[in-house]
């Protein structure tokens, strides 16, 4: 019997096939186990928070690489901004997208030091 708040090897193997399976039928015939079985762990705790935990890491690594190519996306768009051959629409486009990723990145930077400032005055958010 598994410890309260662990899950077995073999749940343990669901959640890669969870992960990367089109579907919870292809899932689990990938790693071995009935779909009914693979359904009745989704609905556990332990396995969910596990499932959980999981995709974050898949998704703050998908992040970290959307992150690392941020310098050659702005360098594309402002070679394309730049190119008086390119059509004037892909012009365009290119210095909107640069011009509302900025106006974003200020409006986070604004939200980030409202909650500090909430936060450093005990207010709940």
């Amino acid at each position: 019997m598994k410890a309260s708040g662990t899950i077995s090897r073999q749940q343990d193997k669901a959640i890669p096939a969870l992960l990367t399976c089109p579907s919870i039928t292809a899932a689990a015939q990938q790693c071995g186990v009935a779909e009914v079985t693979l359904h009745r762990w989704l609905k556990d705790t332990a396995f969910q928070a596990a499932y959980r935990d999981t995709r974050r890491v898949v998704v703050q690594h998908a992040i970290a690489q959307v992150q690392r190519a941020t310098g050659e996306a702005v360098e594309t768009l402002r070679s394309v901004m730049q190119d008086f051959e390119a059509p004037a629409s892909a012009r365009v486009s290119a210095a909107k997208a640069i011009l509302e990723t900025a106006v974003k990145g200020i409006e986070i930077d604004d939200l980030e030091a409202r909650m500090a400032v909430l936060e450093a005055l005990g207010t709940p958010l």
